[in-house]
């Protein structure tokens, strides 16, 4: 029988009436290299089979990674790129606030030179220069240090410059205000010099509209800045109150308020009823004597036209000024006459001497106002000066009277 083992040691093979006897090792060795070739086969199969799939898989795997690498790759490149334009913008951020705070100091600066100009008027009608004292002008700005020009570095030092910038702004605005401030009180001290000047007017019976010699041109109305520019607003009403004011003060260098003489005023004689020195009868003083020595010069008290200048019976030598709307000025007994008629004088020029002409008995000034022709008390006219220059008041002497 085919594959039938005989006692003899190996193997017989049969087939089809043929006998193949095999010794064991080569019986095993053909087995052994029937199995290496079965499973080579099946391998070979299975590779085959699988080859294309394994191959996608580790395809794909090694794109996923590649892909997870581009992606961190790029998200790095995107912070940079985010904390680059970060800085960048922060550096200009801190230059455009610069560039603000420069151009607010600029604005400061001007601001503080335009009111320099709103000086007080002085009492003749000039500008009185504020006194500085070598010192920055009110409401001036300090200029912006050399430090926070320079440009931010990325060192820690960016916080620090917003900080100062900070401070900055806080100064300006500090500035600002008093600026704004200081302005409305300028205002409001022409506003009440206005009104003092008019109260003295009205207190002397006077509607006085007298106009400087040599001035003039074109009519050119304000046009007042609208609200929403505060400053600017505040500062044309100021220079408005101003120019009023102004008006006013040069309108009292035609209003004799200051003193004839630059001593003290020794009034020996009053205006009014007295008793005449020479006839001893009751009479009407038409002006103020002043006690004085031969020669001491005698000041206009107002600015004006010379329309007298000599002999002028009891006067003596005497000086009239025409001051304009109906106000006069006369100045008698004089020992000198330094102008002539026609003459232009201003206020405080000298326009004669002291002495004793004509109805007099004693070196004295007989001192008169007049309005319209009719001769006025001039202590009301000494007395407003008084209280608007701040002169001395009249001291009314104790001694022996010098009359005329």
């Amino acid at each position: 029988m085919p594959g039938h083992p005989v006692k003899r040691n190996g193997y017989t093979l049969a087939h089809a009436g043929h006998h193949v006897r095999l010794r064991p090792a080569a019986f095993w060795l053909a087995a052994t290299a029937f199995l290496v070739m079965t499973g080579w086969s099946v391998a070979t199969v299975a590779y085959f089979a699988f080859h294309d799939d394994v191959l996608k898989g580790l395809m794909a795997r090694m794109r996923a990674q590649q892909y997870a690498y581009e992606d961190r790759i790029a998200e790095l490149r995107t912070q940079i790129d985010r904390t680059t334009s970060r800085q960048l913008l922060s550096q200009e951020q801190l230059q455009q606030k610069l560039d603000e705070l420069m151009r607010r100091q600029s604005a400061l600066e001007s601001r503080a030179e335009a009111m320099g100009g709103l000086a007080d008027p002085g009492a003749t009608g000039s500008i009185k220069p504020a006194s500085r004292g070598g010192a920055e002008p009110v409401g001036k700005p300090a200029p912006l240090g050399d430090l926070i020009l320079a440009p931010p570095r990325p060192d820690g030092k960016q916080s620090n410059i917003q900080d100062k910038l900070g401070r900055l702004e806080a100064s300006l605005d500090h500035v600002e205000g008093r600026q704004t401030a200081a302005v409305e009180q300028i205002q409001a001290r022409y506003e009440g010099r206005t009104r003092q000047v008019r109260a003295v007017l009205d207190g002397l019976g006077l509607k006085f509209n007298a106009v400087p010699a040599a001035i003039g041109g074109p009519f050119v109305p304000v046009k007042m800045p609208p609200a929403s520019e505060s400053f600017a607003h505040a500062l044309t009403q100021a220079s408005v109150s101003r120019a009023r004011a102004q008006d006013l003060w040069n309108t009292l260098t035609f209003v004799p308020l200051r003193k004839p003489l630059t001593s003290e005023l020794d009034m020996t004689s009053p205006f009014g009823v007295r008793i005449d020195p020479f006839v001893h009868e009751e009479a009407m003083h038409t002006g103020m004597d002043f006690r004085g020595t031969v020669g001491d010069p005698i000041h206009a008290t107002a600015a004006g036209k010379v329309v007298k200048a000599g002999w002028e019976g009891g006067y003596g030598q005497m000086v009239e000024i025409d001051h304009g709307e109906g106000l006069a000025s006369r100045y008698g007994h004089l020992s000198e006459i330094d102008v002539s008629v026609g003459q232009t004088v201003r206020v405080g020029q000298v326009i004669g001497r002291l002495g004793s002409t004509g109805r007099s008995t004693g070196p004295h000034l007989h001192y008169e106002t007049r309005i319209n022709g009719e001769a006025v008390n001039p202590e009301k006219f000494l007395a407003a000066g008084a209280a608007i220059l701040g002169e001395r008041p009249l001291i009314r002497s104790t001694r022996s009277s010098v009359q005329d």
